[in-house]
């Protein structure tokens, strides 16, 4: 059971990205999975379980980032990541370009959400296509948003800018790859079990956008003729 991170998970973080070398980490190891893996992995897996049973026929799967930078982004530099995530999302062999709801905890801070690491141009292009189609449909779906203060708006826009059918479609036609993202400094929840709580909650709010952007790839590709 979670039941909250410890000083000890921000201590491990801070001092990592103070020695992130391979003998410190090694000499850490035991610290390393203590500390900052354990937590976040029972963390994971405890909201992987309670989001399956409310939504079993979602196809969900859990996955945890690895501490290790991948070897070709290294090129003598720091080898390891001073954050932790997990993700829960259905299978996918790009993952990237697939809508996930993630949690991630860095040195300095933590956040959760909805969205895409790196969205494919033709997925945009579709949901730029919907909201042509439809935007009064679209504009009901993100209408939520205006009533909580848990989730922003984030994503690279694109420089230029595309003409939107409305004024309240605008932000999410020019992202590149949108997400709603919750950030926030290391508070007292963050040392509790009502994290899990807090995560669920968010989670089911944002499901209904989750169930959008999974349908897209079904769409017909806009840009080809």
């Amino acid at each position: 059971m979670f039941n909250g991170f410890s000083q000890r998970t921000i201590d491990f973080m801070w001092n990592l990205r103070l020695n992130n070398e391979k003998a410190w980490f090694e000499a850490h190891k035991e610290d390393f999975r203590r500390d900052f893996q354990t937590p976040v992995k029972t963390l994971g897996q405890e909201v992987f379980g309670l989001i399956t049973a409310d939504y079993p026929d979602h196809g969900f799967i859990h996955k945890l980032s690895r501490i290790y930078k991948d070897a070709r982004r290294v090129r003598g530099g720091e080898p390891y990541r001073c954050s932790l995530w997990f993700s829960i999302e259905r299978p996918s062999e790009e993952w990237t370009s697939t809508p996930v709801f993630w949690f991630e905890l860095s040195p300095e801070s933590w956040s959760y959400g909805l969205g895409y690491y790196q969205a494919r141009p033709s997925t945009m292009a579709k949901l730029r296509a919907r909201i042509d189609r439809d935007p009064k449909k679209f504009e009901a779906l993100i209408a939520p948003l205006e009533k909580q203060d848990e989730f922003v708006l984030d994503g690279e826009e694109y420089a230029r800018k595309k003409e939107a059918p409305t004024a309240k479609t605008a932000a999410w036609y020019n992202r590149k790859s949108p997400s709603l993202m919750h950030l926030s400094g290391h508070g007292e929840e963050l040392f509790s079990s009502e994290l899990t709580g807090r995560l669920i909650s968010g989670y089911k709010f944002l499901m209904p956008f989750y169930d959008f952007f999974i349908t897209l790839d079904s769409d017909p590709d806009p840009e080809r003729p």
